[in-house]
């Protein structure tokens, strides 16, 4: 199948089974599982921070850190779009009993300053304490422009104001922007990165900041259930991940590129934007569910809606970019 659902759905080759496999391993739970170790190391050292913690998944990763940063009753300014507010099954307020204030994201996917500050609210026993500064990067498979994050982490910091960046996708921010990973996380106190996604990789995600606040989170890590035992079989297929799969991320950008070029020749079709490894397009409502069924009946797996996401990845070549036009075209030509 050519499945352009989401990065998500990648498969481990077999060089990353060879690595998951002769994996040395401990309990993780107890603090002596050697690859664990050596993954939180490498990617703390990657991102430029002085820890690193490892999750079964980047919701944990998210939702750990923000209960790090915020206390019950404390307040997280997020995107509307954002992972940690709209996909995340509302944890933070369910699990932490931390409020979200939520900004309409901008265009590029940043929250407007003037906004932000309209939403920290003042001390005072009748409102929610604002702590927390959240981004994403990429969002929407978008970068967010550099100046302008240093421009909120500065106001965050002049405010009193910690800041997480949900960096799920820092990987193909930094080949994308040609920065690097430790630069792009450099303004956050705590990035969450994720190895499931664009890296291929079948679970994991490592929360980077402080000793001091990753010690916090190891406690609700626990708490959330994503204590591990033998986790380094997983570990593994991370580092093998952060190694091999980092640079070749500017191969799936130039594939969304294309793809978006193939798709913005059809005439039902219309191209909404396409960044990083992500093209949205509209495709006529009276088409979607047919459409999809069509490109399934010809080994394609996507999810046709009105605005949709179509996401290239490792395991979707030039060829399959290919083939999934002609099947669009072939749909509208009949």
């Amino acid at each position: 199948m050519i499945d352009l659902r989401s990065d998500t759905v990648t498969r481990p080759d077999r060089a990353m089974l060879a690595a998951m496999t002769t994996a040395e391993v401990g309990d993780d739970v107890w603090g002596d599982d050697p690859t664990v170790l050596r993954l939180q190391a490498a990617v703390a050292d990657r991102a430029g921070k002085e820890a690193g913690l490892f999750f079964p998944s980047g919701t944990q990763s998210n939702l750990a850190a923000l209960m790090a940063h915020c206390a019950r009753g404390d307040e997280y300014i997020v995107g509307q779009a954002a992972h940690t507010y709209k996909y995340e099954g509302g944890g933070a307020a369910v699990l932490g009993s931390i409020q979200p204030q939520p900004i309409e994201n901008a265009s590029d996917g940043s929250l407007p300053l003037d906004k932000v500050v309209a939403a920290i609210k003042p001390i005072d026993d009748h409102f929610a304490r604002t702590r927390l500064l959240t981004l994403e990067n990429t969002i929407g498979g978008k970068v967010l422009p550099s100046a302008y994050v240093a421009q909120a982490t500065q106001l965050a910091r002049e405010r009193g104001l910690a800041t997480h960046l949900d960096g799920a996708r820092v990987c193909n921010a930094a080949i994308a922007s040609r920065q690097t990973i430790a630069s792009l996380c450099a303004p956050f106190d705590s990035v969450s990165i994720c190895f499931s996604k664009g890296l291929g990789a079948p679970v994991g995600s490592v929360l980077v900041g402080s000793k001091a606040l990753l010690d916090v989170a190891h406690r609700w890590r626990k708490v959330l259930g994503g204590g591990m035992r033998q986790a380094g079989v997983l570990a593994a297929a991370c580092l093998y991940a952060l190694d091999h799969n980092v640079e070749r991320l500017a191969d799936d950008h130039d594939n969304a590129a294309h793809l978006a070029a193939g798709l913005s020749q059809i005439e039902q079709v219309s191209v909404q934007s396409h960044a990083t490894n992500m093209v949205f397009a509209q495709v006529p409502p009276e088409h979607c569910a047919l459409l999809e069924g069509w490109l399934m009946e010809r080994g394609i797996l996507t999810q046709v809606l009105y605005a949709s996401r179509f996401v290239t990845h490792k395991d979707v070549s030039r060829a399959d970019i290919g083939t999934f036009v002609a099947a669009v075209k072939a749909y509208f030509a009949r």
